[in-house]
């Protein structure tokens, strides 16, 4: 008798052939009778097409409702049903039997001969596996280089809708480098329904993960602050589930895909030759869902990235700006205002207003799109800042813990260069240059020299930030003849 977990893979292949007629409409039924073991029975008879086919018809003596247990996982209601074994086996079905007056329950055994693997011959399978005639099995690796390949939201959006996507946050390509996560591999062999999972001997999960594992043996903040890896090597083998109808995906014994949120069954969103993208609900954070893409492995390659220097340049005079900066916890007033000084060393008519609110970070960037920057020789940012003194800079405001030591508005300015790829987490790995206690009520020319990183082929990004940041205090300032150059 071959590996009973297989029948769990197959709830899919089970489908309603017919239904007799409405139960109710039986006299036995209307009155209500009490049926036993002894009044129930059906047949089991393959199928004319195929042996591995099995049609079930219930021949009980008494009328009532009938329900299935297939004994491959699924489950079915009718008088007569088909069912589908791919795997040589000996499975137990069992027939139970609804009526007014109560229930009964018979069972059978089903022995099933040989394996007949065109059952399996369908699209998600053969995506999932590479087909029954690739005994190797397809191995799937977690989309590194893409952004969105790791995510968490919600179960439940605030309407009570299921949530579809990972509306808290979305890991960017490469965000969790470092940590274990890109280490599993995860190897779908169709013949067997056998799953090999590889990995470097640890999984990635967050506090609540670790702690509802309960392994002492860990890795702290590998990929970032509040990441573990955690001492986990996978068994030798595992099967897996596939249901095509309920569109799920369950591991055996416990695995799980390198990323432990409590369960083994995953909700497939989709699946081609060249995605499969999984969510599921955290069994260890209340509310949590987490999502999950993965692709072949031999598809997992790092794009190559080209290094440009090209100049970059604003003004801030013509309607269309070449060089757009994004705006991140900025004022709603007008950000491209006329000049509040225009003397030398600015007369230009138009300047940038810069309008730091009261967030802990206000800040404007520009990244650039398909390359990264070369700071071999093009690696100073230069620009005219004016400082007002009218803002408050005396006044002490809240911050955004007790790391930051300074609480008040500063007069000052601060250019860094970042890598866009690590989203949230891009400071980590910034260069910043300060130019604090600036002259107020005039114009001043300023150059950021970056020559110090010239080597580095990471950063895409520019951010300026004026005031300081970690702090509460709103201000207004104005830049003017921004570029980025030699």
């Amino acid at each position: 008798m071959k590996n009973i977990f297989k029948t769990g893979i197959l709830a899919l292949l089970s489908v309603l052939l017919m239904t007799s007629c409405d139960p109710q409409e039986n006299n036995e039924y209307g009155l209500g009778t009490t049926p036993t073991e002894t009044d129930l029975s059906f047949t089991a008879t393959p199928s004319s097409s195929k042996a591995n086919i099995i049609v079930l018809k219930n021949t009980s003596s008494v009328s009532g409702v009938a329900t299935w247990n297939l004994g491959n996982g699924a489950t079915a209601k009718g008088e007569s049903v088909e069912a589908q074994y791919p795997f040589a086996g000996t499975y137990t079905v069992s027939l139970t039997l609804y009526t007014t007056g109560g229930s009964a329950t018979v069972t059978k055994q089903i022995i099933i001969a040989e394996d007949d693997m065109s059952l399996l011959d369908t699209p998600m399978y053969n995506a999932l596996t590479g087909g029954a005639d690739n005994l190797a099995g397809k191995t799937w690796v977690f989309d590194e280089y893409h952004d969105g390949h790791f995510g968490i939201g919600p179960v439940l959006n605030d309407d009570g809708s299921i949530s579809t996507s990972p509306s808290w946050w979305s890991c960017p390509a490469s965000g969790k480098e470092g940590a274990s996560l890109y280490k599993q591999e995860f190897t779908f062999i169709q013949v067997g329904v056998k799953m090999i999972w590889k990995n470097n001997g640890y999984i990635y999960t967050n506090a609540n993960g670790k702690n509802a594992l309960g392994i002492n043996d860990y890795i702290e903040n590998p990929g970032g602050v509040g990441d573990f890896d955690v001492a986990y090597t996978p068994q030798a083998e595992y099967t897996f589930a596939l249901d095509e109808n309920e569109k799920t995906l369950t591991l055996s014994n416990d695995a799980f895909f390198g990323h432990y949120a409590g369960t083994s069954t995953y909700k497939i969103e989709s699946l081609t030759d060249d995605a499969l993208y999984l969510s599921c609900a955290s069994k260890v954070e209340s509310g949590n869902k987490w999502w999950y893409r993965f692709i072949p492995k031999e598809k997992n390659v790092k794009p190559v990235v080209p290094v440009k220097a090209v100049a970059l340049a604003e003004n801030f005079e013509k309607e269309k700006l070449s060089v757009d900066f994004k705006r991140e916890e900025m004022g709603t007033l007008q950000h491209i205002y006329a000049n509040p000084a225009p003397v030398p060393v600015n007369e230009s008519k138009l300047v940038y207003l810069y309008q730091k609110t009261s967030a802990f970070y206000s800040n404007i960037s520009y990244t650039v799109t398909g390359y990264k920057f070369d700071l071999t020789q093009m690696n100073k940012v230069r620009m005219k800042v004016y400082i007002p003194s009218y803002n408050n800079y005396e006044d002490v405001f809240a911050t955004a813990g007790d790391w930051v030591t300074i609480n008040k508005l500063q007069s000052q300015v601060a250019v860094k260069l970042q890598n866009s790829n690590l989203g949230t987490t891009s400071y980590t790995t910034q260069t910043e240059i300060v130019k604090a206690n600036l002259q107020k009520d005039r114009w001043l020319e300023l150059e950021f020299d970056f020559s110090s990183v010239k080597d580095r082929k990471d950063y895409d990004k520019i951010v300026i930030q004026f005031g300081g940041e970690g702090h509460a205090a709103p201000g207004i300032f104005f830049f003017d003849d921004f570029s980025f150059n030699k």
